[in-house]
């Protein structure tokens, strides 16, 4: 069984790196997702007892008064971070500068789907899965 310090890459992708003990998250350690949010925490026998959740961007996520995205201001992080853009730049993301989409696809969070054939490709053009 994994025991001590290592890293651990799930079928996923998602990737923990931290303490192992009798083959299971035990101590601190963090999760690496492929999206590139981080979730650091503390373990006891495979289950986080305390932890923080940062998101691709830096955004921390916090459990009680979050103020991101609410009703009140809606803009995007990077927009909290680094000021708004001039009125005639359109943001539908967070990324800056956006992603390019291919002609007749649509973002859909993990790749690009092809209406036409019916394909989901990752961001770099590589088959994910058929829709």
């Amino acid at each position: 069984r994994m025991e001590g310090q290592g890293s651990y890459t799930l079928p996923t992708g998602t990737e923990y790196r931290g303490a192992l003990r009798d083959g299971m998250f035990d101590g601190e350690g963090e999760l690496l997702f492929p999206n590139g949010g981080r979730y650091r925490a503390v373990w006891h026998r495979g289950v986080p007892t305390q932890g923080k959740y940062t998101f691709a961007d830096g955004l921390k996520y916090k459990d009680k008064k979050w103020h991101y995205c609410d009703g009140y201001d809606r803009r995007f992080y990077t927009e909290i971070c680094s000021g708004l853009k001039p009125a005639d730049i359109s943001r539908f993301t967070n990324l800056d500068p956006p992603r390019k989409i291919p002609e007749g696809c649509y973002d859909c969070g993990d790749g690009f789907y092809n209406p036409e054939t019916r394909v989901i490709v990752d961001y770099k053009l590589r088959f994910l899965r058929n829709a």
